[in-house]
């Protein structure tokens, strides 16, 4: 692959993971992948959930409480010991699968740095970079699917009054655009294989013709 398509995967990967460094980071850290509203006794409560928090805030007529924020889920005071057992075993299932799609993603980052080295390097890299784009994605689409049904069947009972809110959708954006960079690095790196110009520069590899 010549070294533009190297960069612009770079760029790419860059992009799809940031806060601080990267977008899963920020989705991950988030304490607003599902938020829930409700009222009691005319007061209104905001209730954030977060992959590793929970945030909330009281709103009524005479008073006003910022966010008080707690580690999610807790044994005791979430009744993980008990009748929220499933629920808590796959809610930290999710943690631990966008952990590694972040590991996955800052691999790639240094597979490409490695790759824009040489021509030679360039030529053989690429498969990695794939294929460690292309992990990271299916780990945060795994997060994406465990956090959607835990949401769907209302497995933990506040979700009832709960919506998605932006770690869900920068989590959804993330896994999309790293299955497309994965896809892109692929194909890319097939046709420089097969020294097509447009992807492999002007240093394409032609195999020698026999006499």
């Amino acid at each position: 692959m010549r070294k533009t398509s190297y960069a612009a995967t770079f760029v790419a990967v860059i992009i799809i993971p940031c806060h601080r460094v990267s977008q899963n980071i920020l989705s991950a850290r988030l304490p607003d992948w599902l938020i829930a509203k409700y009222d009691i006794m005319n007061v209104q409560v905001t209730v954030r959930y977060g992959l590793m928090e929970r945030c909330e805030r009281s709103c009524g007529h005479l008073e006003y409480t910022d966010y008080e924020c707690r580690p999610f889920p807790l044994s005791v005071k979430d009744k993980c010991d008990g009748e929220n057992r499933m629920f808590c075993a796959l809610w930290t299932s999710a943690q631990y699968f966008t952990e590694l799609g972040i590991g996955f993603a800052a691999m790639g980052l240094v597979a490409l740095l490695i790759g824009v080295s040489t021509h030679s390097r360039r030529r053989r890299v690429w498969r990695a970079v794939a294929g460690l784009v292309i992990l990271h994605a299916v780990f945060q689409l795994v997060t994406f699917i465990l956090v959607t049904e835990l949401y769907r069947k209302e497995r933990f009972p506040a979700f009832e009054h709960a919506r998605p809110g932006v770690g869900y959708v920068l989590n959804a954006v993330s896994w999309v655009s790293g299955f497309a960079v994965g896809a892109g690095v692929i194909v890319t790196g097939v046709a420089a294989d097969r020294g097509h110009k447009w992807a492999a520069g002007n240093r394409a590899y032609r195999p020698i013709e026999g006499c």
